[in-house]
């Protein structure tokens, strides 16, 4: 009888950058102020790689040292990395293979995932199929965006909302009933048009113009984007659920893509949730895309237990948007 083997979460790790950009910082840069941040995302400050010729696989790096002391492994042990994110270091090379390179992952094959902030969901569930395949037994996967490098710092809409960080989680076998479970993962296209970054791709190559234009920033229609989002989180997380027969009381944490307060409210809600059972860290770190949901798991790693039902959920732009039910593997030390 062959046995399934799922791919279960081992370790974590996580970085933020030092340097914080508060509230009160961002009322001096452009017309808002800390009372009408905090009420419409629940953002207080956020984490900005400052250091000059830093990128984002500098914040990958120590998130992965972490999980790798915590687990006791070299990274010549690591089989493949995948990162999620929207910023990589350059077009070209990956990241992740900019990464392997800065670890000593010298028998690591790696590539990045495109999809805003569901990149690491995205990248999760492709994580656990290489393993759940057989032929790896060490697969990282990272989430980590740089977004102070794609964020108008003119622009009240979007810089509010913002941050930089990374995580990354190991993912090996397991023949218990322990890990990524199952999941539902969704894209719409047309959603494209409301959040984007409208140049510096073949369509619109970097010019004189896009520049001057301010077009190689992150652009958001943010009403049409919340609308989606909520709809979309709550309705996937809720569709996970049912299709598993899990009830709100089976459910021991919700870890939700940190985008917005509100959204995450409407979630847990949908869910049956109370806000005891929900991760939330935005009102210190903000948005950081593809890096929020491994930071929460990073960050309440030492409140998880072996067995735990936990649901995680994203929404990006794209539109992109999913959810995944992971059984925890186990308690912390």
């Amino acid at each position: 009888m062959n046995t399934k083997i799922h791919a279960a979460i081992t370790a974590v790790g996580g970085y933020v950058p030092p340097d914080k950009l508060t509230n009160q910082d961002l009322e001096k840069m452009v017309e808002t102020n800390d009372e009408w941040i905090r009420t419409r995302t629940g953002i207080t400050e956020r984490r900005i790689l400052k250091e000059p010729g830093k990128a984002t696989s500098d914040m990958i790096v120590p998130a992965v040292q972490e999980l790798c002391k915590k687990r006791g492994i070299d990274p010549t042990e690591i089989d493949c990395l995948i990162v999620g994110t929207v910023t990589p270091d350059m077009v070209f090379p990956s990241t992740a293979n900019l990464v392997c390179h800065k670890l000593g992952a010298t028998n690591a094959w790696g590539y990045d995932l495109s999809a805003a902030c569901s990149g690491f969901l995205f990248a999760l569930a492709q994580g656990a199929a290489l393993i759940e395949s057989g032929r790896y037994k060490k697969v990282v996967v990272c989430g980590a965006d740089k977004m102070s490098a794609i964020v108008d710092y003119t622009d009240r809409a979007t810089c509010i909302i913002f941050g930089d960080g990374a995580g990354a989680v190991l993912l090996e076998p397991t023949a218990a009933q322990l890990g990524v479970m199952d999941s539902i993962l969704r894209t719409d296209g047309s959603g494209g048009q409301y959040l984007h970054m409208k140049a510096g791709g073949s369509l619109k190559p970097a010019s004189a113009e896009t520049v001057a234009n301010r077009e190689h920033f992150a652009y958001q229609e943010g009403q049409a984007v919340f609308k989606f989002a909520v709809k979309g989180m709550a309705d996937v997380s809720a569709e996970l659920m049912e299709k598993n027969n899990l009830k709100a009381e089976d459910i021991s944490w919700l870890v939700p893509h940190q985008a917005n307060l509100r959204i995450i409210d409407a979630t847990a809600n949908r869910m049956g949730l109370g806000t005891e059972k929900v991760m939330i860290n935005i009102e210190r770190f903000g948005n950081t895309t593809a890096a929020t949901i491994p930071l929460c798991l990073w960050e309440w790693e030492n409140q998880l237990k072996k067995g735990d039902n936990i649901i995680l959920a994203a929404f990006g732009g794209g539109f992109t948007w999913g959810a995944i039910w992971v059984k925890w593997a186990y308690d912390t030390k």
